[in-house]
Formats: structure tokens, sequence, C-alpha cells
């Protein structure tokens, strides 16, 4: 898989997460280990940096539920308007987690 291919990818499974829930980064790179012979959560943090802008970002966050760095407080707003459940300043994972 190409770097581009793997791209298209990570955003591909980003916009089916379902509103009101959300994956971790490693969670993306598990579920895309086998197809794309990569497992890294930076790479999934990368490409959601440099491409996020167009597909639900904000329900990607830390395997702790930590939101996006720098934009923790439209995370925030925009999860809290899906109904995630949160514990804190975090997401509830236990609650909040969807696998495909």
């Amino acid at each position: 898989m190409t770097p581009q291919e793997y791209v298209e990818e990570v955003l591909s499974l980003v916009e089916r997460i379902p509103e009101g829930r959300v994956m971790s980064y490693g969670a993306i790179a598990d579920a895309l280990a086998d197809v794309s012979g990569r497992n890294s959560a930076r790479q999934v943090g990368t490409v959601m940096a440099r491409h996020g802008g167009g597909v639900p970002w904000h329900r990607v966050v830390t395997s702790s539920g930590r939101m996006p760095p720098g934009h923790e407080q439209e995370a925030r707003q925009r999860l809290m308007s899906e109904g995630v459940p949160l514990k804190g300043e975090h997401v509830d994972m236990a609650r909040a987690s969807w696998q495909p």
C-alpha cells in the first residue's frame, strides 16, 4: 500500500465512525494493520494532522480519551453535541469506543 493509499484508508475509516462514538489513533492503526502493513498510532496522527480537516476529526482521540492537541475546546464542544460520554476532560473510552 502506498503512503497516499494509507492516507485514503485512514480518512475513509474516520468517516465511518458513527456520531456519538470515537476511535483512538492506535485503534485506527490496528484496524488497518492487516491491509496496510503499517501499525503506528503516530502515523495515523500525522495523517489526521495533515489531511483530516474534511472528516469528523474530533472523533479521533488518544487511547486515554484525550482530545486532539490544540483543538481540545472545539473537539469537546462537537463531541458533547453528539452525546459522547465524557469523564472530566476526557472521553469515557469504555462507553464511547467504536470498532469497525
